[in-house]
């Protein structure tokens, strides 16, 4: 008989992997998914309860006090708050008030992994339909598109530091992606 699990775990165990790029799991991370008009007052109130920063502009991801806003699409955005996540979607919440929204935990769904290194962005561009060119894609940015045959979202921290954003039962396979095009002696010289 196998005993139960009393803490979270990660999807992937804390992996990393060296090689033209750093790839590493994140770890236990919160993750709120908030829906509704990103125009009414409602949810512009729920991010800043959220994570101390103003909404984010399309495809865009800001930083604040106490967590990041990242716009997923015209009417969606993902909160990642650094502190509980059941207080803050308790926040959220508060802060929507009787707005047609809709606010979930997504924490225990999602996985998060950083790709980084000088050629992160190529490791990236192997794998998915994204323009990462240095003028096209910066910090700050972000693009939800498909990684070979999932879906991602992906976004920028620094100038060679990238935020992977997969479905859970993905990670192992996302992971093992950008390990193979990672691989040393892989490169192609386009960024």
């Amino acid at each position: 008989m196998s005993e139960p699990i009393t803490a979270p775990i990660t999807a992937l165990g804390g992996a990393r992997h060296d090689g033209l790029a750093r790839i590493e799991e994140v770890g236990l991370h919160g993750m709120i998914t908030l829906r509704g008009d990103l125009a009414s007052k409602a949810v512009k109130a729920a991010v800043m309860a959220a994570t101390g920063a103003k909404l984010p502009g399309q495809r865009g991801v800001v930083r604040g006090k106490s967590g990041t806003a990242i716009w997923m699409s015209p009417d969606e955005l993902l909160l990642c708050p650094y502190a509980e996540v059941d207080a803050t979607l308790g926040k959220v919440t508060a802060a929507l008030g009787t707005a047609h929204a809709l606010a979930v935990d997504v924490s225990d769904a999602r996985a998060m992994l950083t790709v980084s290194g000088p050629a992160a962005r190529e490791v990236l561009a192997k794998l998915c339909p994204v323009d990462f060119a240095p003028g096209a894609f910066g910090p700050g940015m972000v693009r939800r598109t498909r990684m070979a045959q999932v879906p991602a979202a992906i976004w920028m921290e620094q100038d060679e530091s990238f935020r992977v954003i997969c479905f859970r039962s993905v990670a192992r396979y996302v992971f093992d992606l950008l390990g193979v095009a990672a691989q040393p002696g892989s490169g192609v010289g386009v960024y």
